[in-house]
């Protein structure tokens, strides 16, 4: 790739003129191959940083960056092959549970996923808190896995959307992360690769979310939507509230833990309505259902007669973890889970009732004792988390334990008085809010 056709591309962006389709694909493939120089490379993405590009030429860009690697194809029922995105938050489980439940209602759930840079683990991270669970699976193992069970949570890896890779980490480097346009093609580009019929976006937004106004949250949804739906992917793209966690655990094997309990058909029930809220959407958008009512009331079967929990079981087995262990899981989750030994209480200073609980102040502590990262060769220690006790609205006494803290090293002083002012109370009755701020379609 010469990088006079790279600055070619650069001009027409800087110009506010359509990139040459192409020399984009040129671009894309050199990248994906690891034949492009990084200076090029990088001068692209300011270029996109700083000016923008059409929705248009988003489209084409996360067109070629879907093909720069293997496409996943389905020759039969292609229109319940589904999946979702979130944006991330703090206590984010979903994907554990949905692809069970949506398998268990005939979808087929050819889910990629991540693992976490930032405050707490990704989906990875928690599936890999599972004694001999393999997230490492070729496109190939991931068709056979869906077409045998109705789904899989694989590792992003090398083989689906490999320009992303690069480009992705260049991003990161030349602080050009919060381009609408890379973070569109970027998310897209993966999904796409899964051969979808349709997709739901979970965009988080809150003082824990990467978009913080509703303003920006909408932004990003409509461009991801738009995108989606260019490349043949039917999509809507739910804004949802990242003030509080979601649910009652946070960190990567109490995680799995409550997930389990929501497949039990228990399970705190800020967790289980999200469950439900984005695999009613995809029901009804792939025509199982006629209504999302109807895909509410079939998710919450899934969940309660246990059908969504014999899916998990499947997927485990199916994903490396031996019989015995997959079993024990399933019936009871701290038999085969590693827990923190050491537990801290953290009391509440006030009576009254739960106003809000600082998910960032739980986040940033979490990490600094290893249940995320703060560079990617950091070592994810699994059994650091946190279980909420007392949740919005709650009635709670001083002195009254609110959460309990499984850390792998003796928290200070200080990160105990953080954990203790996390948390605000009320004398008045708090009123809980819906986790749902609007649809974008």
């Amino acid at each position: 790739m010469k990088s006079e056709e790279v600055s070619i591309l650069c001009d027409s962006i800087i110009n506010s003129l359509p990139m040459d389709k192409n020399i984009l694909a040129k671009f894309i493939a050199a990248v994906a191959a690891r034949e492009v120089e990084v200076s090029a490379a990088e001068s692209w993405l300011k270029a996109v940083h700083k000016y923008g590009i059409s929705p248009q030429d988003t489209i084409a860009l996360t067109n070629q960056m879907m093909n720069s690697g293997s496409v996943l194809t389905w020759k039969e029922d292609s229109h319940l092959v589904v999946d979702k995105h979130s944006t991330g938050g703090v206590g984010d489980k979903m994907s554990l549970m949905l692809a069970p439940a949506l398998a268990a209602c005939g979808l087929k759930v050819p889910m990629l996923a991540g693992r976490g840079l930032g405050h707490t683990g990704g989906t990875i991270d928690k599936l890999e808190s599972i004694p001999g669970f393999n997230c490492d699976l070729s496109p190939q193992q991931m068709q056979s896995i869906v077409q045998e069970i109705g789904c899989c949570i694989a590792a992003q890896n090398d083989s689906i959307a490999p320009a992303d890779g690069l480009l992705y980490a260049i991003r990161d480097v030349t602080n050009t992360i919060d381009s609408i346009p890379l973070i569109t093609a970027s998310i897209i580009s993966k999904k796409a690769a899964e051969g979808l019929h349709s997709l739901v976006l979970d965009v988080k937004c809150g003082t824990a979310a990467f978009m913080k106004t509703e303003q920006d949250a909408t932004e990003l949804a409509k461009s991801m939507v738009a995108v989606a739906n260019g490349l043949g992917i039917k999509c809507k793209a739910q804004i949802t509230a990242m003030d509080n966690p979601i649910g009652s655990h946070i960190g990567n094997s109490l995680e799995v833990i409550e997930s389990i309990d929501v497949l039990k058909g228990k399970g705190h029930l800020d967790t289980r309505n999200l469950v439900i809220l984005q695999g009613s959407a995809l029901l009804s958008m792939s025509g199982v259902v006629g209504s999302s009512t109807e895909g509410e009331a079939l998710i919450g079967q899934v969940l309660d007669d246990g059908s969504a929990l014999t899916k998990f079981h499947e997927m485990c087995l199916q994903q490396g973890v031996n019989d015995e262990i997959a079993h024990q899981l399933c019936q009871d989750p701290l038999s085969v889970l590693p827990l923190s030994g050491q537990k801290i209480d953290i009391i509440s200073q006030h009576s009254g009732y739960v106003n809000s609980i600082d998910s960032m102040a739980l986040a940033e502590i979490a990490r600094k004792h290893g249940a995320g990262r703060f560079s990617i060769e950091d070592t994810i220690i699994p059994e650091v988390g946190f279980i909420i006790k007392k949740h919005i609205g709650e009635k709670i006494e001083s002195g009254q334990c609110w959460m309990e803290f499984y850390h792998s090293r003796q928290p200070t002083d200080d990160e105990i008085k953080q954990l203790s002012r996390s948390i605000t109370v009320s004398k008045d009755i708090i009123d809980k809010q819906s986790r749902l701020i609007v649809v974008v379609e």
